[in-house]
């Protein structure tokens, strides 16, 4: 590949196995690009608490910034680390896509283009790293919380150990148990947003095949034309007969293919590409905030809180699959074709088949409507929801401990205690007012 530039593409197999090798490439794409997104989020929540803006242990680590342009957890880093994720994922679609003279190739520059994306998200994180004092490396929000409390970057509010994070802005002071808690959806603000933007991306999925289903038959030249949708044969991996109904892009129309057409084709797919990858992104909020939430309400079980294992985040793990599962079935929406001379490309061609199209709305269909029923769901129970938000979590925990409780602890006129203990705890009385002692 090296020997010829820009254009060089190396063959490596036999067609059957493309599928199968793309699924692998973004398994291993999606692994990189978290474990560089763990560190990043671990340094830009530590420098939100040195200034005094972190108010929830999990955030949209590519929209939220700390001051200052140099900052590697700032803004405009940001902005690169966001044009870097997407560019992963879209470089990876173009390797594994090459069709001519052999059956499908490997192709020289997307890969390399793939390599830099990576190596520079993971120098920004890295940077991000050494210029703030980590608080903690756990992804507790347990152990933050303590973090915080300890370096008197948080102080409890008093009268507020029966205030959920829904209420602390509208009443304060003693309350009486809620039977139900309030959702995700309206608790946490950025909640809204996340799923709102999922939806939108649904939307924005199923108009992309409608356009090219509906303008695809009406032209010729650069589109294709044939059949209607209606008789293009359903299938999930793209066969041969599935072409007839696409939209087709060639590149360059006369003379050699040049990295700048790659260039070209990288910045078409990102841009496509990029709100799928930033809407994934902007998923792992609702995974997280859940996840905190779950471990909080530990506290009222028959085991306890125990601060040194949270409990497995099976709605983590659902974004996992997801990114990398997603991100495959879009390769798979449309096919890069090229003709090749002595292993150089001279053209190239994208064709986006509608039906593999319609397939990746019906899963983020899917993938939206989970999200939203997670986010809409509401803890029953008197335990105060938290959310992941650290102020209530730390009016809320008034005794630290390796394993941890949650319920009634003192009688009082006017006002009851419920707080945390290292033992377990009677039931909160949902006919008391409860406030903490202080």
């Amino acid at each position: 590949m090296a020997a010829h530039g820009g254009a060089g593409i190396a063959p490596i197999g036999i067609d059957s196995h493309k599928e199968m090798l793309a699924l692998m490439l973004s398994l291993i794409i999606t692994l990189c690009t978290e474990s560089t997104g763990f560190v990043h989020g671990i340094s830009q929540r530590s420098a939100l608490a040195s200034e005094s803006r972190l108010h929830f242990a999990t955030n949209l680590r590519l929209l939220t910034a700390t001051r200052g342009c140099c900052n590697p957890n700032g803004a405009p880093m940001n902005v690169i680390m966001a044009v870097l994720l997407v560019m992963s994922y879209s470089a990876a679609s173009m390797i594994i896509n090459f069709y001519g003279t052999v059956s499908f190739s490997v192709a020289g520059f997307p890969l390399a283009l793939l390599g830099v994306a990576l190596l520079l998200q993971m120098v920004i994180a890295l940077s991000g790293m050494r210029t703030v004092k980590i608080l903690t490396w756990s992804s507790s929000v347990f152990d933050l919380t303590a973090a915080l409390v300890h370096h008197t970057q948080l102080t409890p509010v008093p009268f507020q150990c029966m205030r959920a994070v829904s209420g602390l802005d509208v009443n304060r002071g003693p309350a009486t148990p809620s039977k139900i808690q309030a959702s995700a959806w309206l608790a946490h603000p950025s909640i809204r947003k996340v799923i709102i933007c999922l939806w939108g991306l649904v939307v924005t999925c199923v108009g992309w095949p409608g356009a090219v289903a509906y303008f695809g038959p009406k032209y010729s030249g650069l589109f294709s034309n044939t059949v209607t949708l209606s008789e293009t044969p359903w299938t999930f991996l793209p066969i041969e007969a599935g072409i007839v109904n696409s939209f087709v892009y060639f590149y360059p129309q006369t003379g050699n293919f040049t990295v700048l057409g790659w260039f070209q084709f990288c910045i078409i797919l990102m841009v496509v590409q990029g709100l799928l990858t930033l809407g994934l992104h902007c998923s792992e909020l609702v995974a997280n905030v859940f996840r905190d939430e779950r471990y909080w309400r530990c506290a009222t079980g028959r085991k306890g809180l125990r601060m040194a294992r949270s409990p497995p985040n099976l709605v983590g793990l659902v974004v996992f699959v997801a990114k990398a599962a997603l991100h495959w079935m879009y390769s798979l929406s449309f096919i890069v074709t090229g003709t090749a001379k002595d292993l150089e490309l001279s053209d190239l061609t994208i064709t986006m088949l509608t039906v593999q199209i319609f397939n990746l709305s019906i899963a983020l269909f899917i993938f939206a409507s989970f999200f939203t029923l997670v986010a809409l769901h509401r803890p029953r129970g008197p335990q105060p929801a938290a959310y992941g938000h650290l102020q209530t979590l730390a009016n809320l925990v008034d005794e630290w401990s390796p394993v941890m409780w949650w319920g009634h602890k003192e009688d009082g006129i006017p006002y009851c205690h419920a707080g945390t203990s290292d033992h377990p705890l009677p039931p909160v009385e949902m006919d008391c007012v409860y406030a903490s002692n202080s």
